[in-house]
């Protein structure tokens, strides 16, 4: 398994649309619903790469030989009074892949990059009682609280939330 940041999404977009699928049918929290719709994710990684160019977004991918079977960003604030955090979005693992480390090989090179870029807080967001949860503590992160009926699940229920954060 190679875990590397990426500038550029660039002849990854099939491998990114049905690792982000993959991660949608399975029931994650990661912004979209079922049935998916081909457009929205399209659409939602060209936006990626966009954010990817202007440098307001880092793309952490994990490769098993040339597969990409996982991945984590980083988005960063562009308000002044911010410019010292950062929150993670969309850590995504494949199914195929689940329980092998990936996750947490993912969130420490983000983390060690954000770091190495000054910053000194990360935050982040997931669904209450969701798996990552428990992840997300054992690498040091403290929930913050949570908010009832915050988003829909991948089937449309309304779910609560939990924010956690990390002092790097």
């Amino acid at each position: 398994m190679e875990i590397k940041q990426v500038s550029s999404i660039s002849g990854l977009v099939e491998q990114l649309y049905s690792l982000l699928a993959d991660c949608i049918v399975s029931g994650a929290s990661v912004g979209f619903l079922t049935p998916i719709n081909d457009q929205e994710v399209k659409s939602y990684w060209e936006s990626v790469e966009t954010e990817l160019e202007s440098g307001t977004r880092k793309l952490f991918l994990a490769y098993d030989n040339d597969n990409v079977i996982g991945a984590v960003q980083l988005s960063l604030c562009a308000k002044a009074n911010g410019a010292h955090r950062g929150e993670v979005e969309k850590l995504m693992v494949d199914t195929r892949a689940r329980g092998k480390g990936v996750s947490k090989k993912l969130m420490s090179l983000m983390e060690s990059t954000a770091s190495e870029m000054g910053l000194s807080l990360l935050v982040l967001d997931t669904r209450l009682g969701d798996v990552a949860s428990s992840l997300y503590r054992s690498i040091g992160y403290t929930e913050a609280g949570q908010i009832p009926q915050f988003a829909r699940s991948s089937s449309g229920e309304l779910e609560a939330t939990v924010y956690f954060f990390k002092l790097l």
